[in-house]
């Protein structure tokens, strides 16, 4: 059985922060702004993207996208 992705909205040069994912204890991933440097896609089942500074995808679950 698929699972059907909920779609984040999120493309290539929004603004996110981390939230509710072990990366926000680590002091310097709280309160960060990190830069969204592809389009999502899905990766065994988890819709991710990439972000500036960081290595492989990361789940768009877990970023909130903030104006600025």
């Amino acid at each position: 059985m698929k699972h059907k992705l909920k779609l984040s909205g999120l493309h290539f040069g929004d603004k996110v922060t981390m939230h509710t994912c072990v990366e926000t204890k680590c002091e310097e991933n709280k309160d960060k702004v990190w830069e969204v440097r592809s389009e999502p896609w899905d990766l065994c089942g988890s819709e991710v993207v990439l972000l500036e500074g960081k290595r492989g995808g990361f789940a768009t679950e877990f970023l909130r996208k903030i104006n600025i």
